[in-house]
């Protein structure tokens, strides 16, 4: 299956179907929504990703109002891409669902909240199991919308501590801060695990827990960024250099 198949064609997620070719599989009320309101129909073409390296094409085969089938004509398998690691605050919701969605487009391997010290003055958060949830379903659409074939772990929101005793043992580490390195002259190596902060910067004890488990510090420039475009930037030209 090429690529320029997916491109031209609308398409719907799902993470608990077989995809093979010559299987027919039946997806749920969210994904009938989808392809009625892309007013599409019984014999049109849809492209399906798993989240999990499969993406297949096939044609839609009943539509009813609260699920659709999809008989599956080619597949494609993507392997994982070097790792890249987001530690996020935990900070507007709004704003934590939009940097989602852009980390999910961007390839991130995986996306864990922290709770910094100024993260508790937010309100509202983005925080808690319905939260999770809604991250996950906004990084399920951006996959599909961005012809994408690996979702992003998404972890609950954990205090910085827990969040540095679950990370790869080896990689390169950078935590954003405007007076470090440039990162364009920073050697990078994956896996990669880059930690943005909270807005109003991070604590001097909280850097110095980073510090101390091997993260550099590293300049996106001398502006000061909110933490999404932070995030989003940083994610964009470690993944550019990594493939490059």
């Amino acid at each position: 299956m090429e690529h320029d198949d997916l491109a031209s064609v609308a398409g719907v997620f799902c993470d608990s179907a077989t995809l093979e070719p010559g299987a027919t599989i039946r997806l749920d009320e969210d994904a009938a929504h989808h392809v009625r309101v892309r007013r599409l129909d019984v014999g049109d073409r849809v492209h399906v990703a798993n989240g999990a390296g499969t993406r297949a094409a096939g044609s839609i085969v009943r539509l009813g109002k609260k699920d659709v089938e999809v008989a599956i004509q080619d597949v494609a398998r993507t392997p994982r891409a070097a790792a890249v690691h987001m530690i996020v605050p935990v900070a507007d919701r709004d704003r934590m669902l939009w940097c989602a969605e852009k980390c999910t487009e961007l390839g991130a391997s995986s996306w864990l909240p922290v709770v910094w010290n100024r993260s508790r003055s937010v309100s509202p958060r983005g925080e808690g199991e319905t939260f999770g949830a809604r991250v996950r379903a906004r990084m399920a659409s951006a996959l599909v919308q961005s012809h994408g074939a690996w979702l992003p772990a998404a972890r609950a929101e954990a205090p910085l501590d827990a969040a540095l005793n679950d990370l790869p043992a080896e990689g390169t580490r950078f935590v954003l801060d405007r007076s470090g390195t440039p990162i364009l002259l920073e050697e990078i190596g994956a896996p990669v695990t880059i930690a943005v902060g909270p807005e109003g910067g991070i604590e001097a004890t909280e850097l110095q827990l980073l510090r101390a488990a091997g993260f550099r510090a590293v300049s996106l420039g001398a502006n000061v960024l909110r933490f999404e475009t932070a995030a989003v930037a940083a994610l964009a030209i470690v993944r550019t250099r990594l493939t490059a």
